[in-house]
């Protein structure tokens, strides 16, 4: 895997109660597009070095979510999933990211669309207004309710208790690999960790390493209660693609009906999982590309 390279640009927010680390890749002045990583309680790493092929052709801008990555916390106070969205809102706002064409994969997604949704739904006590998206590109999104949350956590689970990655846990515990190369050993676990989300578990020795704080993970999930977004999603109007690896340990019926209720095209992967950035880089990036391209061919901003 190559080596990630580092950003054209970088800085942490000033508008945002906890400092919010940011950075930008690919041509100043080229089509701008704001990726959302996943979670929650991760960072913007583990996209790379893969998502930045898109970063030939467009100005892509990351940052980590509150309370992972270069943007944690000591602050006790619970994080929320109102919390991601206002904290989203001031990032598109102090950045000037105008038009706002927001690009989510996995949790990501699923903030993307809860973004979207308070768009259409002020609120006079929010810190930020919430400047509405122009497109959405929504890659493995999470799923849409509690209900499909929990098939998935149930099929993640079944997959990593499989005769074949705990082979590989056997196999990893008896050949002495920790105490010869420490660094080599964390790795290896890390790759075990996550096989279940891959079609095929090998493909996780790809995905660059990355750490979930699980107190973030937890107050965000419980955040959302018996969350059900559907009916909220039929009332959004922006133009957008959902694309699904058909090997998701995510029920592919969640986006499904994202995609249907937002009228948008659903592209399924074949032979790939959760990581499609990993696993089917070229048909991820020909179907965002070709969204992009046929939503607007020569979108560009000014150069500031």
């Amino acid at each position: 895997m190559p080596p990630i390279p580092p950003p054209r640009d970088s800085g942490l927010t000033t508008s945002t109660p906890v400092p919010l680390y940011w950075c930008a890749y690919g041509p100043r002045g080229a089509r701008r597009l704001l990726v959302l990583h996943g979670g929650p309680g991760a960072d913007h790493q583990y996209l790379l070095p893969q998502m930045l092929a898109l970063a030939s052709d467009h100005e892509l801008i990351f940052f980590d979510q509150r309370g992972g990555g270069r943007s944690r916390t000591d602050d006790p106070a619970p994080i929320t999933w109102q919390t991601h969205v206002e904290d989203l809102a001031a990032v598109v706002t102090e950045l000037a990211i105008s038009p706002l064409e927001l690009v989510g994969y996995s949790w990501g997604g699923l903030l993307a669309l809860l973004y979207s949704i308070a768009a259409t739904r002020p609120a006079p006590s929010r810190r930020s207004p919430v400047p509405s998206p122009q497109s959405l590109v929504l890659i493995d999104p999470a799923p849409i309710t509690k209900a499909y949350r929990e098939q998935f956590e149930a099929e993640f689970a079944r997959r990593q208790q499989g005769a074949a990655i705990q082979q590989l846990r056997t196999e990893l515990a008896a050949s002495g690999l920790r105490e010869r190369d420490p660094e080599a050993y964390r790795h290896r676990a890390f790759e075990l960790s996550v096989a279940g989300y891959f079609a095929d578990p090998a493909r996780a020795r790809d995905l660059t390493p990355f750490r979930v704080v699980g107190r973030v993970q937890q107050s965000v999930w419980g955040s959302l209660g018996d969350f059900d977004l559907r009916t909220a999603l039929e009332e959004l109007a922006i133009p957008a693609v959902v694309i699904h690896g058909r090997q998701d340990p995510i029920p592919l019926e969640s986006s499904e009906l994202v995609a249907n209720a937002l009228g948008a095209r659903l592209v399924v992967l074949d032979d790939c999982g959760h990581v499609p950035y990993v696993e089917q880089a070229q048909s991820l990036f020909d179907a965002v590309r070709e969204f992009l391209t046929r939503l607007s061919p020569a979108r560009r901003r000014d150069a500031p």
